[in-house]
């Protein structure tokens, strides 16, 4: 008898804001994404902060947050995640435990400790010069703190938010939050959308030094890649152009709003700034149904996730609405 299972797939929206396109059109495609991703059966559904990127739309996280989840009924909703050094603990906790009072058993808080910016923009961001980085793992345990039970005389409560033992994910693109995450036995993502080079070193590191914690018992791990599926491999080739272009005007120092696809980018790209795209987007999985089905096999088998969540940036709308439809009918077919 086989003891294998069926991984859960779930959703990374950026709400990302196209040439030509308006922020409450991201919104208004973010929210019909997600009524979709619900009834496809897809298991959560995260948003990401970013700040003063004209292509990114989601820099007011837990609003988003609240948005989607108030669009649907089932699907987990969340932060994929919250830089946490740009924000108060406790303010975060009184956030998303109004999040989880609103919507019992539905909200995950996932936290990262880069600023989710730049260099300037995180100054206008932080509540002062002292509040770095190097404070993520403090911040991470005042927070548990305030999602725990109350403790006699506790000075500080979260209201609301205390007792109410919101799951707390750590985020990482290195090795420091998987070692963080198996140290405060906490479930670990891998952004390995952007950050390809330390995926196997940060999922086997996370596994081999796990602490069981009270809120968690086992490893629980979930990489997150980019996903791009279309009736025939050539149409999401074209597709994964828009991505790609995205991370070369960031090299460029440029960037901005999803562009459209090219029929060839190597018209648009020099060479050295696609070498460097396309090794940000090594692990990207674009193609037709086989050939995702094939990427993401792979994928589950060399890290053993437990989860797969899918980040697909794809211009049109109903090219990606079609992607993750193509995506989830291949679900039943993924094992590990």
């Amino acid at each position: 008898m086989s003891n294998s299972s069926s991984v859960p797939l779930s959703v990374l929206d950026l709400s990302p804001i196209i040439q030509g396109g308006t922020i409450p059109q991201a919104f208004s495609r973010s929210k019909e994404l997600a009524i979709q991703a619900e009834r496809l059966g897809y298991h959560r559904y995260w948003m990401a902060e970013h700040h003063n990127m004209e292509g990114i739309a989601s820099s007011a996280t837990s609003v988003l947050v609240g948005f989607i989840a108030g669009a649907t009924s089932s699907i987990r909703v969340g932060a994929g995640g919250v830089m946490l050094p740009n924000h108060s603990p406790l303010v975060i906790a009184e956030q998303f435990g109004t999040l989880a009072s609103l919507y019992p058993d539905r909200i995950d808080l996932g936290l990262g400790r880069a600023p989710g910016t730049n260099q300037q923009t995180s100054q206008a961001l932080r509540r002062n010069d002292h509040d770095t980085v190097e404070n993520f793992p403090s911040n991470v345990v005042e927070l548990q703190g305030y999602f725990a039970d109350e403790q006699p005389n506790q000075p500080i409560k979260a209201i609301p938010g205390q007792g109410l033992q919101v799951p707390i994910w750590l985020l990482g693109s290195s090795l420091y939050s998987a070692q963080l995450a198996a140290k405060m036995g906490l479930r670990f993502a891998f952004a390995s959308h952007f950050a390809p080079d330390m995926m196997l070193q940060a999922i086997t590191l996370y596994r081999k030094e796990f602490r069981p914690s009270a809120n968690l018992s086992a490893p629980y791990a979930m990489v997150c890649v980019n996903a791009i599926a279309a009736d025939t491999t050539e149409q999401a080739t074209l597709l994964f152009t828009s991505l790609q272009q995205h991370f070369i005007n960031m090299l460029r120092g440029t960037p901005g709003p999803l562009p459209p696809p090219v029929a060839d980018i190597n018209d648009i790209a020099a060479k050295h700034e696609l070498y460097s795209a396309n090794h940000t987007l090594s692990l990207s999985i674009v193609g037709d149904s086989d050939s995702v089905r094939t990427g993401l096999q792979n994928l589950i088998n060399d890290t053993g996730a437990d989860e797969i969540m899918i980040n697909g940036q794809i211009f049109d709308h109903q090219a990606r609405i079609r992607s993750f439809e193509l995506i989830a009918q291949i679900r039943a077919n993924l094992v590990r």
